[in-house]
């Protein structure tokens, strides 16, 4: 797996860019996603030749979608206070959701690219976090701009699953996994080096098995997650039911191994100069990302027993 061009190039990133490489990472399967569709060749064209930096408010707008809409002259208004922003205070094209109450079939939740650097969009400066500080995930003030209908790439039922969400779901968990799992392993290098003059200790021997246990377990989730990923197979529901019980076992392991980081090395472990605090910090970012751990249950719940997922 470690030798897999893609595998290798996102365990090259979270090594390089252990506590900032997230930024980057919900926002990168914007571009990625449309690979799947000749038609978005000229997107992705333009945001190469300009070196556009993309935002995505996916993670916190989920099947809900937030915003107004309204309509004007056959195109729409938008209002909206976004939160999650990651790299909003660089950020280029915003990639959001708004909701238009449709007379005709109701709530319904479109996908659309708004302008970061044009008027009525305001970036606040109100990232004061316990972790992932790094990733400048401000929230974003949207008034009044306006949203060419011709522009809107995806349109669903509000809080309904959407077969946009089998496309994506492959392409996002290999990438921001990977800056989680940057993450525990800095920790756990961190914590093997912190208790070398303690290592005849049979409770310390049994701490780094069990971290290491969890990491492994860890790995192997996201080994799977990159497999998926890149896997050239038609999206459906029951992949998607795969991709998120290996979120789930990912975020659990990831954020019990960094517990045992801090658990085995001991007081040492409270002093921000050893590293490990940040770590602990940052870790707990994994478990706000959707598909959150009790929804994952019963969605899988829900499909195995024949049901709609949500």
């Amino acid at each position: 797996m470690r030798d897999h061009p893609v595998a290798g190039a996102w365990l090259r990133l979270h090594r390089a860019l252990v506590f900032d490489a997230l930024a980057p990472s919900p926002s990168a399967h914007l571009a990625l996603a449309p690979q799947r569709d000749a038609a978005a060749e000229p997107l992705l064209r333009r945001i190469a030749a300009e070196e556009l930096i993309l935002v995505s408010t996916g993670g916190s707008d989920w099947l809900e979608g937030s915003g107004t809409l309204t309509k004007k002259n056959g195109d729409y208004l938008f209002n909206a206070r976004k939160i999650f922003g990651s790299g909003s205070p660089s950020g280029d094209l915003l990639l959001t959701t708004g909701i238009y109450d449709d007379p005709g079939t109701g709530p319904t939740v479109l996908h659309f690219g708004v302008n970061m650097r044009g008027p009525g969009v305001k970036v606040l400066d109100n990232w004061r976090t316990m972790g992932m500080r790094g990733t400048g995930s401000n929230d974003i003030v949207i008034e009044n701009v306006a949203v060419a209908d011709a522009a809107v790439s995806v349109r669903r039922p509000k809080g309904k699953w959407h077969r946009f969400f089998d496309v994506v779901s492959p392409i996002i968990w290999p990438l921001v996994g990977a800056a989680y799992l940057g993450v525990a392993e800095s920790a756990r290098e961190i914590a093997v080096t912190q208790v070398q003059k303690k290592r005849d200790d049979p409770i310390v021997q049994q701490l780094v098995g069990e971290m290491d246990t969890e990491l492994a377990n860890a790995r192997m989730a996201w080994e799977q997650l990159v497999t998926a990923g890149a896997a050239d197979r038609e999206p459906s529901l029951a992949a998607s039911d795969e991709i998120y019980k290996r979120r789930t076992i990912l975020g659990r392991s990831l954020v019990r191994s960094v517990y045992l980081a801090m658990e085995v090395t001991g007081g040492a472990s409270f002093f921000r100069s050893v590293g490990l605090e940040r770590a602990f910090r940052d870790i707990q970012g994994i478990r706000f990302h959707p598909m959150h751990e009790r929804r994952q249950y019963q969605f899988s719940g829900r499909l195995a027993l024949g049901l709609d997922p949500v």
